[in-house]
């Protein structure tokens, strides 16, 4: 099988730089609250992952197919039309899926997506409940990739 490179990986582009170039201001300031909770909640330094992604930690993937790669543990991207929020380890067994039921309850306004949840602004949920997310999230990405990043 041949390897796919992959587009969105880590890069040396300066993230503060990346988050004062937000666009519009209220943007900005939600990627400068994310920038410093997800800083606090992992321990981990902001890396970029392609042009605009936020990546905390790093961790090594198989799967059955044979296709393999790195991806971000947990980070988020103040995109335009959405803010996406990667917790990596949500669906990582069936326990830490059923807290993250619990918690998306109480969460506010978001969408789904396979591996992320989006959020139009932080004023539309809950920033503890966030917390509890991104804590949970990363236990579960240290349970299953313990030898990550």
């Amino acid at each position: 099988m041949a390897k796919v490179e992959l587009k969105t990986k880590p890069n040396t582009a300066d993230v503060e730089s990346f988050v004062a170039a937000v666009e519009p201001a209220s943007k900005r300031a939600d990627a400068q609250k994310l920038l410093a909770l997800f800083s606090r909640l992992t321990g981990e330094p902001a890396t970029m992952w392609g042009p605009s992604m936020i990546g905390f930690g790093s961790y090594d993937y198989r799967y059955d197919s044979g296709h393999s790669g790195t991806a971000l543990r947990s980070g988020f991207s103040p995109r335009k039309a959405a803010i996406s929020l990667y917790l990596m380890g949500r669906r990582a067994d069936p326990e830490t899926e059923a807290k993250m039921a619990d918690l998306l309850s109480r969460f506010g306004k978001y969408k789904e997506g396979k591996a992320c949840l989006y959020v139009n602004k932080l004023a539309d949920i809950d920033l503890t409940v966030l917390e509890e997310m991104i804590a949970l999230c990363w236990a579960a990405m240290n349970r299953h990739h313990p030898h990550a990043t």
